[in-house]
């Protein structure tokens, strides 16, 4: 990956050329996301604009076949390494990945062929399941409206998480490159403010009452407290400088969504007590 970095920022002509192979490449189309986001943190605007330019053009081919992520994955993630760039705060940023998926939600409520194709084979397989001898008709299915709220949030919530995950990977490139450590170091001290972290919770619960207007954004709310979530786990892991395996036992347990839940609760709860202020440091 650090071989692929270098090559890109190179010049010019290698990042265009980076960036347009692999937004050919079936599989790996989406690493040239991160590259043009890399372009984006290291030159800014001007420079940037130009390798989009021709990284957009495979995007928009899997858009035309019927794939709308490649192109919702490269904007989104270039918008955001944008504002990190400008703002120079994750926390900021992770506040401008709800308005991304706002945008993603719109852009995939336009795919209705699609999620019409989708929900029917959904449909389909959930009936064989529900109508076999071990369920015997116990389960239910989703109506068509809320299947199809349910398939929008899910798409929605996954291009934004894929976003901040190539826009956290073209900072790692950017921090080898240039800065060895500093992503690490500006990873683990990732902490939302409490005002915001409240607005975010609360938005989250109004949507988990079934707020029609913000029942679609559930997931886009509590996104960025699992982020910062995740940072608080890292950041004292670091502190205490911890064996790995505990971060390996952590994204196992994280498989379980009450263990999301509770990674939620201690993220809002950090951003009102600091919990990395009050653990000291191992040396």
């Amino acid at each position: 990956m650090k071989a692929l970095a270098q090559f890109a920022m190179s010049g010019r002509r290698q990042a265009i050329l980076a960036a347009l192979i692999l937004g050919l490449l079936p599989v790996f189309n989406f690493l040239s996301a991160p590259v043009v986001a890399l372009v984006a943190l290291r030159h800014g605007r001007g420079e940037t604009l130009v390798v989009l330019l021709w990284a957009v053009l495979p995007a928009l081919g899997w858009f035309v076949l019927g794939d709308l992520m490649p192109l919702m994955t490269l904007l989104g993630t270039v918008l955001l390494a944008l504002i990190l760039r400008g703002t120079g705060s994750w926390q900021f940023t992770l506040l401008a990945s709800v308005g991304v998926g706002m945008l993603a939600l719109f852009g995939f409520s336009q795919q209705t062929e699609m999620f019409t194709l989708l929900e029917t084979q959904f449909t389909q397989s959930a009936e064989q399941v529900i109508n076999s001898p071990e369920f015997q008709g116990q389960l239910n299915i989703p109506g068509p409206e809320r299947l199809h709220e349910l398939m929008l949030m899910a798409f929605a919530s996954s291009a934004t998480a894929m976003t901040l995950a190539l826009l956290m990977l073209a900072r790692s490139w950017q921090a080898k490159l240039y800065n060895p450590g500093g992503f690490r170091e500006e990873f683990h001290a990732l902490r939302l403010d409490w005002r915001l972290s409240s607005v975010l919770f609360v938005l989250y619960l109004l949507s988990d009452l079934g707020v029609p207007v913000l029942l679609q954004m559930k997931l886009l709310f509590v996104l960025p407290l699992m982020i910062a979530g995740v940072a608080l786990v890292h950041g004292l892991v670091g502190r205490r400088k911890l064996p790995v395996s505990i971060l390996v036992i952590f994204y196992s347990v994280m498989l379980f969504p009450a263990m999301l839940q509770l990674l939620v609760l201690a993220a809002l709860a950090d951003s009102w007590f600091d919990f990395r202020s009050k653990v000291p440091a191992r040396d």
